[in-house]
């Protein structure tokens, strides 16, 4: 009996341990944050190219759009710029940040299904408390889109020891850089 509960929580934790490794494999270290009339949310990114140019447009500074109620099931409106596309058929959840024809940013407090690229998750909020937050139903709604606290961007950098060292966005040096944004030689470069 002993034997088959050391082998059955041996492959319980095999299993977590998988489950985990998928996860972080398509999420960026990086979270965004979504402000609407004061109050601020955090959102998980979901590691793309399309995420990797919003934290790269986001580290020049907040972006503010005005997005609007559609279809009972979510708030879209423009980007007022475009990010790159990954296209796939998916149903979008409540919660979900979705980019939708390149340029335009889709949140959802429904579900509806349709070609779209991933943004990311908002973290932790109810159904009804999404709807509240996301102004489910109203138009002309102020979204400011930014980086969390302690991501900033780097404008200009000193003193480099070797000039062909990676550096993060947040300015820590990366010894073996893989997909993503860096710094190298004072300019952004993505891998």
């Amino acid at each position: 009996m002993r034997q088959i509960l050391i082998i059955m929580t041996t492959m319980l934790m095999a299993c977590c341990s998988k489950e985990s490794a998928i996860s972080a494999q398509d999420t960026l270290d990086y979270k965004m944050n979504i402000t609407i009339d004061g109050q601020t949310k955090s959102v998980t990114l979901t590691d793309n190219d399309a995420t990797k140019a919003l934290v790269e447009k986001l580290g020049q500074g907040p972006v503010t759009v005005t997005l609007n109620s559609s279809g009972g099931f979510e708030i879209w409106g423009a980007l007022g710029f475009s990010l790159p596309t990954s296209n796939q058929q998916i149903t979008a959840q409540p919660g979900d940040v979705i980019l939708y024809n390149g340029s335009n940013i889709c949140i959802f407090y429904g579900s509806n299904s349709w070609s779209y690229t991933r943004l990311g998750k908002i973290d932790g909020l109810t159904g009804n408390e999404l709807s509240t937050f996301l102004k489910a139903g109203q138009s002309n709604i102020s979204v400011t889109l930014s980086l969390t606290s302690g991501v900033t961007a780097i404008n200009d950098i000193h003193h480099l020891q070797d000039q062909n060292e990676f550096y993060s966005l947040s300015g820590f040096k990366v010894e073996h850089p893989s997909n993503g944004i860096y710094i190298r030689n004072g300019k952004k470069v993505a891998l």
